[in-house]
């Protein structure tokens, strides 16, 4: 077990989403459906959580009823090998969603994304600040991360 755990609160649908996102993600599954026992707010054995992993990263998602809804405030952040790997995850996760900018999607959920190259905080940290400054200024004009005019702002094309 992971020593620190992100747990995703869901109104009702907690185990819906966990299903959705590990058919998403490659090395993924559900590992444990807790249900309610009786005298819960929520009615007797229906979810209350779902463990799962996205990429071998072990997740918590929890049925706690409508009082907290997701925002911008914390997002998953997922690093992407290729261009073909952005389009696939904005294109999934972006499913019944919202593009946003920068590279973040919100998915049908209200769950905040990142899709992002895995050489961008590489480039965004270069000891040259202009190469930093050219490929943050590129990011700024797209909605989905473009990896070519990225490369290219990095190289100083």
């Amino acid at each position: 077990m992971k020593a620190i755990k992100p747990c995703l609160w869901f109104d009702t649908n907690a185990e819906e989403a966990a299903n959705y996102y590990v058919g998403i993600f490659p090395d993924s599954g559900i590992s444990q459906i807790t249900r309610n026992p009786p005298g819960m707010p929520n009615p007797e054995g229906s979810v209350l959580t779902v463990s799962f992993t996205l990429r071998g990263e072990e997740f918590l998602a929890l049925n706690g009823g409508p009082m907290f809804i997701f925002n911008e405030a914390i997002s998953l952040y997922v690093n992407c090998k290729d261009q073909a790997e952005i389009d696939y995850y904005w294109e999934k996760l972006g499913e019944g969603g919202s593009e946003m900018a920068c590279g973040w999607i919100k998915d049908k959920y209200g769950v905040a994304w990142q899709i992002v190259p895995e050489q961008f905080m590489q480039w965004i940290n270069a000891d040259d600040m202009e190469t930093a400054q050219r490929v943050l200024s590129a990011m700024m004009t797209m909605v989905k991360f473009d990896l070519a005019a990225l490369e290219a702002a990095y190289s100083g094309q």
